[in-house]
């Protein structure tokens, strides 16, 4: 009898909350506006996160977007990340999207991953304070991109990465990649070496930050998410410590770094130290993550297209005949890289190193026939467009001739000229430094686990 009477209540103890939740999203679907998308909000609460978030080859759309699209069209309604959203593989809406920032639209993380970014994150923060801090990172990367001390900079990492593989049977390329991106940058942002103490502190806390953006978002110590959260009060207290530093440093030892990021920043003034770490944060992160991401992809792509890989020697061996021994590259030599730059383009179609970014919808919009909530999550997909058979032939194949078109300029990455810049240049001198007995005499002999 009392066996009877506990599985009774047990039944009910999981029949009324699924009930609840089950009446309580058929109420919601009910109140939708008109004129929506088609689609699915999924299962109560999770809806489809989940199967959105499954692995997948990144030269494909992925099996949720695949059906999703060929069901409901390339704008569908969902249930993601706890939120209403609209779904957008659509090239032309995506354009829109990202065109009305601020006006229609507005970055929307999901809530667990501001104790990661902090409360003034460029992906967290909106409206005038966006602007301000996004103006400070586009005035500092548009303006060092091409001087001779940064082009220098990136050579000489670039030239003492190589060197160290010299004797080297095989080389953990992912890992070597993502050491020399991180390098380049710290060094570039704060002038430190990367040899020294501080250097390899910052590279630990960092890669300890980034496993908390691929956890589950529950602070239990010890997880990776609060290990990430910990992580980065560690990074932002480095980096609090050397702004302290900086202020009672004197102009000869500003000199003496040639003004870098933080030096510039701080002679600017009228932002908060807080403003400057997260600033700082978020260099690190969208430097290193897409560099570190992008150069094992073009490896990988390259080494299944000997006639790209030939393609693309020859024309750095043409800009290299016109130099004299060891004369370094400049920034002319760089613009001249036109292949280059069409390797670089379609890695990035291809790779789909950003797959897709979060916003809200700040009103309700009305785009051709579908109408978007005010309140709810907008999801440009950017491996929709870059996976679209009416956009680009045979989208599956990497083929870098077909940027040589210049109406096929859609691929809607956000990439930046200093992160082209950066690959172009480890490309170039790891090209430079070929010979038959070089572990890099071919991009298969390479041992590499990209995200694919």
């Amino acid at each position: 009898m009392e066996a009877q009477l506990l599985s009774i209540v047990l039944a009910l103890s999981l029949a009324i909350p699924t009930l609840y939740f089950l009446v309580l999203h058929n109420l919601l679907s009910k109140q939708q506006p008109r004129n929506l998308p088609h689609g699915t909000m999924g299962w109560p609460i999770c809806g489809e996160t989940l199967t959105l978030l499954k692995p997948h080859r990144s030269n494909s759309m992925g099996t949720f977007l695949q059906q999703h699209c060929s069901r409901y069209g390339k704008v569908f309604k969902s249930h993601l990340f706890g939120s209403p959203a609209i779904v957008s593989c659509d090239n032309e809406l995506n354009m829109f999207i990202l065109q009305n920032e601020g006006k229609l639209f507005q970055a929307s993380y999901p809530k667990a991953m501001h104790g990661i970014l902090g409360n003034f994150s460029l992906l967290v923060v909106s409206r005038d304070l966006h602007k301000k801090l996004r103006n400070v990172v586009v005035n500092f990367t548009g303006s060092s991109k091409s001087t001779p001390a940064f082009l220098a900079l990136v050579e000489n990492l670039s030239i003492s990465k190589i060197d160290s593989w010299a004797g080297c049977k095989e080389i953990p390329f992912c890992k070597e990649v993502r050491e020399f991106a991180l390098n380049l940058i710290v060094k570039q942002l704060l002038s430190i070496e990367p040899g020294e103490p501080q250097a390899f502190k910052i590279l630990e806390d960092f890669r300890t930050y980034m496993k908390g953006f691929i956890s589950l978002p529950v602070y239990i110590p010890g997880t990776p998410y609060a290990n990430a959260v910990k992580a980065r009060a560690r990074l932002s207290s480095t980096i609090r410590q050397i702004i302290k530093e900086r202020e009672k440093g004197s102009v000869d030892e500003v000199m003496i770094r040639e003004g870098d990021f933080l030096d510039v920043i701080l002679s600017k003034g009228g932002l908060m130290d807080e403003e400057i770490v997260s600033i700082v944060l978020d260099i690190l992160l969208g430097g290193y993550e897409t560099t570190a991401t992008l150069i094992p992809l073009i490896v990988y792509f390259l080494g299944h297209s000997p006639i790209a890989f030939q393609t693309l020697k020859e024309e750095h061996q043409a800009i290299r005949k016109n130099k004299k021994d060891r004369e370094p590259l400049n920034w002319e030599d760089y613009q001249k890289m036109d292949f280059t730059i069409n390797v670089i383009n379609e890695a990035m179609r291809c790779g789909n190193v950003v797959k897709f970014v979060h916003r809200k919808a700040l009103k309700d919009v009305k785009f051709k026939e579908y109408m978007i909530p005010s309140g709810w999550k907008v999801l440009p997909m950017f491996t929709g467009a870059h996976m679209d058979p009416s956009l680009h032939d045979n989208p599956s194949e990497f083929n870098p001739w077909r940027w040589t078109e210049a109406d096929l300029l859609i691929c809607q990455f956000n990439s930046s000229r200093l992160l082209r810049f950066c690959v172009i240049s480890l490309l170039t001198l790891s090209l430079k430094q070929l010979s038959p007995a070089s572990p890099l005499s071919g991009p298969t002999s390479l041992k590499c686990q990209s995200r694919q």
